[in-house]
């Protein structure tokens, strides 16, 4: 059941795939989120700004510049704030280890918990075959995407009319897809098996658009969604216990799954 917003204050807030700079965006939720929720470390994992969609076309609203400003103003406040790049804002990897008005430009991190476990926090398009291997195709895919988006905006300008919340049909359809469902899987596996590789105790990762809190044979996969369908975002709390939290409208949140999902990893 959703429930009216009150001000959290977490450890730390892990925000993915926000894609400043495109119609499907969505700005203004993000905004209600960060006026309710506090952290004192704020990580940014990927493709916050979309430069792919930039390049082609610039669309730049003032919600979009208000979130930016939203994020340095936390910073200023005395937040920690990493910024770890994804493949659509791939230009700030030429920047990495540097300071922009207090935010730091990391290519992955490790973050260590409130009770000692450590996670890499990587944005996964390393990870991706896709990207690696055919970026052209990543393209042609980006701009499908982008339809389906299109077509989504619309569907939800009539569900606002009729007083619904917001339903993502490309987040629906990548989970009824036999292909996107089986995608979703290897990429878990991977970035699950990077994480052992590295000798930490689970990953909080983007890139998928998919939200997620589980447990991957040992390993704690976190991945934190995204602002363009689901709305998502992972919080710490102070006991080192993770949530991943729907932003469904202004003052109303609820979790991903039936149940919270705030977990104590395996």
């Amino acid at each position: 059941m959703a429930q009216e917003a009150e001000s959290s204050h977490y450890r730390a807030l892990f925000i993915s795939d926000i894609h400043l700079g495109t119609r499907g965006c969505q700005a203004e939720l993000l905004l209600d989120f960060l006026k309710y929720n506090e952290a004192e470390t704020v990580y940014l994992v990927g493709d916050i700004v979309d430069g792919w969609r930039l390049k082609r076309s610039w669309y730049w609203p003032q919600a979009h510049n208000d979130v930016v400003q939203k994020i340095l103003r936390k910073s200023r406040k005395g937040a920690r704030v990493v910024y770890i790049p994804g493949n659509h804002d791939e230009f700030l990897r030429n920047f990495l280890g540097t300071h922009f008005g207090g935010v730091e430009v990391a290519d992955s991190i490790v973050h260590e918990s409130a009770d000692g476990r450590r996670y890499l926090v990587i944005h996964g398009d390393q990870f991706d075959v896709v990207i690696r291997h055919a970026k052209w195709l990543a393209f042609f895919g980006d701009k499908a995407y982008e339809t389906a988006l299109w077509v989504n905006t619309w569907m939800n300008r009539v569900r606002r009319k009729l007083g619904l919340t917001y339903w993502s049909l490309s987040a629906w359809a990548k989970l009824k897809v036999k292909n996107a469902v089986s995608f979703i899987g290897r990429f878990e596996e991977t970035l699950s098996e990077e994480a052992r590789r590295q000798g930490v105790h689970g990953v909080i990762c983007g890139h998928i658009h998919h939200a997620a809190d589980q447990d991957m044979n040992g390993i704690h996969y976190i991945n934190t969604g995204d602002w363009v369908e689901s709305c998502t975002a992972v919080a710490e709390h102070h006991d080192g216990t993770f949530e991943v939290i729907r932003w469904v409208k202004p003052t109303q949140i609820e979790a991903v799954e039936d149940t919270k999902a705030r977990s104590v990893a395996a």
